[in-house]
């Protein structure tokens, strides 16, 4: 017998008809001698709805309130797919967060999980119980609030369940056939990948990839335990996610992210102790920075650009104008009209040439590189805005179809 956990997305919930389908799935697990805990989102739009209603009331939510608002749609999905699972006469019992015990930290909206205390979800199961579980939501031991883990959180819940019951597997259930070489939407003849590792599958979620949250694959790694993305539509393989697979590409998969803005603060004084200067009170509003460029110094002074996510642009630019004023910075400038494209292939660790091609392709294309970052397995570019679609066409067709 082995312990499979199951989650389902806001679209695989999204209506009655697709919640009794959840229920099927979920059933012939259950039947083929599973053991079965199923992480379910909110119905479709739910969430957005809900925050939609929110700023209707109120131009600044207060962020308890909004985290008890915005749980309600994972509590409805978990009730109402235990119902389907018992009219197929399976016993199954649903809990919210705090219920199965997933203890996170006090952040309302971006609450990260500390701990999962799962003695009720044990004993449902001992039971002979499929267990139904929120995701997205838990609750602080210090506030005794409940929170929630902002947006792809149901995917950290599934993942860290699955490593604190010590499953055998974890399906991530969605309305794509697994993860692609390039987004489809974009680019027609992206491909599905069978398999990726997970430090691949880390560096797409953080590149802009919207299939798993990255948070979820972080606990995949250090649990080792194996994710498989596939489409809650048919019964089709969809794409592992694991700790070695039996190649490695030169690349895998390139990716998009055009939620970003970048950030310049100009005629900065070069000298040290300057970054931190900027950085320290940046990271004390809790921006998260991305991408940073510090120009050649001349006559004393400098340029430095970053990317922030743009729901942070506000909060940021505020900020940098106030670092600006106290050291002697000439201005500062946003620039959301930009786009962050990725090249991630574990590959590239042992093969050269990889970043001049991506260059050169880009060059070909007439598209301007404004920032570049690279790891040992990604290089990633910003662009404009309106180069995304040529970008990503071009690197696919040049990196990728020549591959094939």
């Amino acid at each position: 017998m082995a312990l499979v956990v199951q989650k389902f997305g806001g679209t695989s919930v999204a209506d009655a008809e697709r919640i009794k389908n959840v229920a099927r799935r979920v059933v012939d697990t259950y039947r083929a001698g599973n053991d079965v805990v199923v992480v379910v989102s909110a119905m479709g739009k739910a969430t957005d709805e809900l925050i939609g209603l929110a700023t209707q009331i109120s131009d600044k939510p207060h962020p308890r309130e909004m985290d008890m608002l915005l749980t309600a749609g994972e509590r409805i999905s978990m009730a109402l797919v235990a119902m389907a699972i018992e009219d197929h006469d399976v016993p199954a019992v649903s809990f919210t967060g705090s219920q199965a015990g997933i203890l996170t930290t006090s952040r309302h909206g971006q609450a990260e999980i500390l701990d999962i205390r799962a003695f009720r979800v044990r004993e449902s199961l001992d039971d002979g119980k499929v267990v139904i579980v929120a995701g997205f939501q838990g609750v602080s031991p210090d506030s005794k609030d409940v929170t929630t883990l902002g947006r792809g959180g149901s995917d950290a819940t599934a993942v860290a369940l699955a490593a604190s019951l010590e499953a055998d597997l974890c399906e991530i259930y969605t309305d794509v056939d697994g993860v692609f070489t390039a987004d489809p939407r974009v680019v027609p003849t992206a491909r599905k990948l069978d398999e990726l590792t997970f430090e691949e599958m880390l560096e797409l979620a953080n590149s802009g990839a919207g299939v798993l949250m990255a948070r979820s694959v972080e606990f995949g790694i250090r649990y080792n335990i194996p994710i498989h993305v596939r489409s809650s539509f048919h019964d089709g393989d969809g794409t592992w996610v694991k700790e070695e697979t039996m190649e490695e590409p030169i690349i895998r998969g390139i990716t998009h992210d055009d939620t970003e803005a970048k950030l310049t603060i100009h005629g900065v004084p070069d000298r040290p102790g300057i970054a931190a200067a900027v950085f320290e009170p940046l990271a004390g509003t809790g921006v998260n920075v991305d991408m940073i460029v510090q120009n050649i110094s001349s006559e004393g002074k400098t340029d430095i650009s970053f990317t922030v996510p743009v729901t942070d642009a506000p909060t940021a630019i505020e900020v940098a104008k106030g670092v600006a004023a106290e050291i002697g910075a000439s201005g500062v400038d946003l620039d959301s009209d930009i786009s962050k494209i990725s090249v991630v292939g574990a590959g590239m660790k042992a093969e050269s040439g990889v970043a001049a091609k991506m260059f050169r392709i880009l060059s070909d294309s007439g598209i301007n590189i404004e920032m570049i970052s690279t790891s040992t397995i990604r290089i990633s570019c910003v662009v404009k805005g309106g180069d995304t679609k040529a970008a990503i066409a071009a690197l696919h067709d040049g990196l990728l179809e020549d591959a094939s």
